[in-house]
């Protein structure tokens, strides 16, 4: 008899589960479907995302004459062409269309990721263009002095790389395209952005109305304020459109990096999702691994080390409406090829998280010379006073500022 029985209870069955573990089971069996569901969900949505990107495939379009890239090793500098294309559809970019690409920048990333910077391609730009293959590939268009974004025009994204490695000597690693449609969502998707508008616009030759002052605008009101080239800054506005673009897009990376977007799953979806039905890229680049490295690189290296600047440029003696690349062009070229710093050029350089025009301290801000005086006297003569530097310095800013038509 066991010692149970002798005390006249009723023997244990140790086969029985407990509630305990019972509850615990079922607890198990709960989180187990609950993660099956979000693995699930996760996985269709990655693929959603990565289906919407329109890839084209390089090959040996661009041929075998192309830059070399000089820098090498585990992890090298990435070269990114991006092009804004003025296809209000975002359809057929590959195809026989008309479209041009209004934005052109180059984007570059140190070797070892710790600064970003991208470089702004005049639209109105004089260059020699190479020959081309029509954006259908059928035929070999000639090349010549032509303006810088006909290349898109005649040829699509392969034939503005092949220009741009040509005038430059770069290597392009990779290319985005991002229509306007696309645009407009990735802005709504973030609820907005803020952008100051100096005077009221009302631009009756682009159909473009904007009210003055500091306000967040709208997906279709942002394409209009990073579009608009009359009724607002220099007459000649394809400069002044650059540096507003480059302000926008300033201001929207830090809105994506710094304000929540990445914490916040549904806005996050929504961006991502707005941003990669908008893309064309490379196939090398048409995957969310690829992209979304890119986004962490440029989170990691900081808001404060991504700069924006135009190439440098001065009027076409021909038409004083048209730009050509000055000879300081080919400097920077030279420092982007050997992976370094801007140097004099990030002078006027924009920068998330920084107010256009705005210095960065004195402590990020190198002098130009590259090391400091050695002059003994303390002296200085009274056209060169501080108090006279800073509002001479003050001038120059605001009147760059009102010439691209931004608040100063």
């Amino acid at each position: 008899m066991s010692e149970d029985e002798s005390r006249g209870e009723a023997p244990r069955h140790k086969d029985k589960p407990s509630r305990r573990r019972r509850i615990i089971q079922r607890v198990v069996i709960v989180v187990s479907v609950l993660v099956l569901v979000l693995a699930s969900t996760l996985l269709i949505v990655y693929k959603k995302l990565e289906g919407n990107i329109h890839a084209i495939d390089i090959g040996n379009t661009l041929g075998t004459d192309r830059p070399t890239p000089v820098v090498e090793g585990p992890k090298r500098p990435l070269n990114v062409l991006i092009m804004g294309s003025d296809n209000r559809d975002g359809t057929n970019i590959g195809g026989e269309t008309p479209g041009l690409s209004d934005t052109t920048i180059l984007l570059h990333l140190s070797q070892d990721r710790k600064r970003a910077y991208g470089v702004s391609l005049p639209r109105d730009a004089m260059v020699q263009r190479p020959e081309c293959r029509s954006k259908n590939g059928k035929r070999m268009l000639p090349g010549g002095l032509t303006q810088f974004n006909t290349a898109y025009a005649v040829g699509g994204p392969l034939c503005t790389i092949k220009t741009v490695e040509q005038l430059t000597n770069i290597r392009i690693d990779h290319f985005v395209v991002v229509n306007f449609a696309g645009f407009k969502e990735m802005v709504n998707a973030i609820h907005g952005v803020t952008v100051c508008v100096p005077e009221e616009v009302n631009d009756d030759v682009g159909h473009i109305h904007l009210p003055a002052g500091t306000y967040k605008v709208n997906g279709n009101q942002a394409l209009d304020y990073v579009r608009v080239r009359h009724d607002i800054g220099a007459p000649t506005g394809d400069i002044g459109r650059m540096k507003r673009q480059q302000s926008f897009i300033a201001a929207m990376i830090e809105k994506v990096v710094s304000k929540g977007t990445l914490t916040n799953p549904v806005r996050l979806i929504s961006f991502l999702n707005a941003a990669t039905r908008s893309l064309t890229t490379d196939s090398g680049f048409a995957h969310l691994k690829e992209l979304a490295s890119l986004g962490t690189s440029l989170k990691d290296i900081g808001l404060d080390n991504i700069q924006f600047i135009t190439v440098p440029n001065q009027p076409w003696p021909q038409d004083a409406n048209r730009l050509i690349w000055s000879s300081d062009a080919t400097e920077l070229w030279r420092k982007i090829r050997f992976d370094r710093p801007l140097g004099k050029f990030a002078t006027d350089a924009v920068t998330p998280g920084r107010k256009p025009g705005e210095k960065p301290s004195a402590s990020a801000s190198p002098s130009p010379s590259g090391s400091p005086s050695t002059s003994p006297s303390p002296s200085t003569s009274p056209s060169t006073s501080p108090s006279q530097g800073s509002d001479a310095a003050a001038a120059a800013r605001k009147q760059a500022a009102e010439e691209a038509g931004l608040c100063a």
